[in-house]
């Protein structure tokens, strides 16, 4: 009796599930291949970007290559195009080649090339703290107290691992300034942290036991 109750059972529910794929037969075909458009569309997206990269990487080698026959304009020209791809790699490098090798005298446009950069890529977070640092750096003969603090106050009241070497950028130039007090405050806080850079530390100790000890 338990045999037959069983088979009844599994029957019923074997009809049930024929059921329920009959009357919804149309809402499953529509469900998977909602599936199948979305992962052909992924894999579609990332070989995309895996072409985009390739063809980025060959025209940077390239330019590079080409860098001591092009005419001085062509190469800024192309660099600027591929910083304006906002390719996480290469258009930073392409950015690093122009300041290397002082192809852009102009301060503003690297300026301009910096923001293209830090606000229209994707980028991570760490990386991004070092470009905005990178701009600190390339500004700091040229920019006042207020600007560089504003260039570098989003990385100075975080946790960024970029900290510490934005707190001794500051303390370096207002040193420089001989503006003593100021440096020292910076130096001392680069000890203070918890992350900050081991060999930034070094630097800093250094400062304030040399040259800021009164």
């Amino acid at each position: 009796m338990d045999e037959e109750v069983t088979i009844i059972d599994t029957n019923t529910r074997n009809e049930k599930i024929k059921n329920f794929f009959i009357n919804n037969k149309k809402k499953i075909i529509i469900g998977i291949s909602i599936i199948l458009v979305v992962i052909i569309g992924y894999l579609s997206i990332k070989e995309i970007e895996k072409q985009n990269k390739i063809k980025l990487a060959n025209q940077f080698n390239i330019m590079k290559i080409n860098f001591d026959t092009d005419d001085k304009q062509t190469t800024i020209n192309q660099l600027t195009n591929l910083i304006k791809e906002n390719d996480p790699t290469y258009s930073p490098l392409a950015l690093y080649f122009i300041i290397d090798n002082n192809l852009i005298d102009d301060q503003n446009k690297i300026n301009d090339l910096f923001d293209e950069i830090i606000n229209e890529t994707n980028l991570d977070e760490e990386i991004k703290n070092l470009i905005i640092y990178k701009k600190a750096l390339f500004n700091s003969d040229f920019y006042s107290e207020s600007d560089l603090l504003q260039i570098l106050n989003p990385i100075i009241n975080s946790k960024s691992i970029w900290s510490s070497h934005a707190l001794y950028l500051m303390g370096e130039y207002f040193y420089s300034k001989n503006e003593k007090q100021k440096a020292k405050s910076f130096f001392e806080k680069i000890i203070s942290l918890s992350n900050s850079n081991s060999d930034i530390i070094i630097k800093a100790n250094k400062r304030l036991n040399r040259d800021l000890s009164e």
